[in-house]
């Protein structure tokens, strides 16, 4: 178990595990806390469940379990205690005293069910006492059915079971007469009414076989229709403000639920819900619907926000990558940042020209300039960062070439180099903002000297589509083309403009192929 997760689900039944898989399928950290308290534990299969009609609960949470896990999800058996607000969403505290964050939180607490004061009800419960003809009624099918009225829904359930059987009685117990309507209906579907409060149950051999009434009277019966009062679990929820309202259906309270949209949204920024906690008559089924569904409401939120943090990030590497503080510590952080190569354009577009004055724009540790050096070339090598430029001077005296290359700190977006000086203009992979980008081409261009060359190398838009992880700054790429546009044609002839292939090895090891956007202009006299 770790301290942080994306997602931590308090609750490990149907609606829990469904949200957790959901979740770790969409490669969230996920931690499922549960408590083991299943309601329907003492059932005997999982029913109107597709492809696993029948199974028994216990088979079903397993299965679901090993989903979790097997996606990569954590879960702990443990009790929460408490959730409280943290700096970056929700701290949850465990019974056992540890503690974790959590970014959203899915509470799938389920429910308790609050059974009739009848002695012995809750031994039965879920075996021969039941509440749901659709999760129970097949099983007793055509037996004696006694239905508890515990409330204005009495009539209703026992016409509702009626379905299931023949032979259905309903028992009062303190419940109103049936008014004429409703004992119409009664007598029209041979329901028969049973006056008198119900005072306990009769068992023989673990096995219900009938009601004894406040006279000492016996009704047999072979299962007792009961309405529970299902209560969500939602004590640790406080802290945060949420606490479950009362339920009320026809008149009859049947539970209390946290409240929630169609979603599982609570009214606190960040909670989610579902399952019984607020959905009294869900069955698991449809818990676990809702808990894929919260889920798939929680995954969108956190993409909203980590989009949003995403971009104030963007935003903030576009403010100061550029920079010279940005530069210096990159060159600090490693003894080498690029091979020592020459870039291979300058290499194929440079090699045929006469030597004369160039400068290399952004000369990183100062393989083009030594490079051009070794060639008779005079070069000024140009770099915002300091370190870059103490490296290609140590690089041009160790390469011999010393007295041809004077490195040079500048920013050359505010320091424009000298107008017409130079044969060769070269800029290797010099991507800024737009802006700044158009202005650094027309100062480049302008210390070309008449008869000059200007060459323009940079990473291609369709870099973005490899593998090879470039810089994901769509606007700072360009194409050859956009470069040529930006030179007036009265004073410049394009030599060439084109997107070059070039092999590459991506970060993971594989080979791809990368596009150089490539511009070669001659400076006409």
């Amino acid at each position: 178990m770790d301290d942080r997760y994306d997602v931590v689900v308090i609750g490990g039944g149907a609606a829990g595990l469904a949200g957790a898989v959901a979740l770790a399928r969409a490669r969230r950290s996920v931690l499922v806390v549960d408590a083991g308290e299943p309601r329907n534990a003492p059932a005997g299969g999982v029913h109107n469940h597709l492809g696993r009609e029948g199974s028994p609960p216990a088979e079903l949470l397993a299965s679901a379990r090993a989903d979790v896990t097997g996606y990569g999800g954590h879960i702990v058996d443990a009790t929460v205690t408490t959730v409280g607000h943290d700096d970056d969403g929700f701290r949850v505290a465990l019974a056992d005293g540890r503690d974790v964050r959590a970014r959203r939180l899915l509470v799938a607490t389920g429910g308790v069910d609050a059974l009739p004061d009848v002695p012995g009800l809750a031994d039965r419960w879920g075996r021969d006492v039941l509440h749901c003809p659709y999760c129970h009624g097949w099983e007793v099918r055509d037996r004696r059915i006694g239905v508890l009225a515990d409330g204005p829904l009495g009539v209703r359930q026992a016409l509702l079971w009626r379905q299931w059987s023949q032979h259905v009685l309903l028992l009062r117990h303190h419940g109103d007469a049936p008014d004429p309507t409703q004992a119409e209906q009664l007598a029209a579907r041979a329901v028969t009414v049973v006056d008198g409060p119900v005072t306990g149950l009769d068992v023989d051999d673990d096995r219900l076989t009938g009601v004894r009434l406040a006279d000492g009277s016996l009704v047999r019966v072979d299962a007792l229709v009961v309405a529970s009062r299902v209560a969500a679990r939602a004590d640790m929820l406080a802290p945060l403000g949420l606490k479950p309202v009362d339920v009320d259906h026809e008149g009859q309270l049947v539970g209390t639920r946290i409240p929630a949209d169609a979603f599982g949204a609570t009214d606190v920024p960040g909670v989610w819900v579902a399952g019984n906690a607020t959905a009294v008559a869900a069955t698991v089924v449809v818990s676990a619907a809702q808990g894929v569904t919260a889920a798939g409401a929680i995954n969108a939120d956190l993409v909203a926000e980590d989009t949003a943090r995403a971009v104030a990030a963007y935003r903030h590497d576009l403010a100061t990558m550029f920079e010279q503080d940005a530069w210096e510590d990159r060159y600090r952080s490693r003894p080498a940042v690029w091979s020592g190569n020459p870039n291979p354009q300058l290499v194929a577009e440079v090699g045929d020209l006469p030597a004369g004055r160039a400068l290399d724009v952004g000369c990183g540790e100062g393989a083009d300039a030594v490079w051009l050096a070794r060639r008779g070339w005079r070069v000024t090598a140009v770099d915002i960062a300091p370190t870059a430029v103490d490296r290609t001077a140590a690089h041009a005296a160790d390469a011999g070439v010393a007295d041809r290359v004077t490195a040079r700190q500048a920013d050359l977006r505010v320091e424009a180099p000298e107008a017409g000086a130079y044969d060769l203009v070269s800029a290797q992979f010099m991507h800024l903002p737009a802006g700044q980008w158009r202005d650094l081409v027309a100062r480049l261009a302008d210390a070309v000297a008449p008869g000059g060359t200007l060459l323009l190398v940079g990473h291609h838009p369709l870099d973005l589509r490899t593998t090879a992880r470039r810089m994901h700054f769509p606007d700072l790429m360009f194409t050859a083309e956009q470069a040529a546009d930006l030179l007036d044609a009265d004073r410049w002839r394009v030599r060439v403009a084109q997107t070059r292939p070039r092999a590459a090895v991506d970060p993971d090891g594989r080979d791809v192929t990368v596009h150089d956007a490539v511009l070669v202009a001659h400076r006409l006299p």
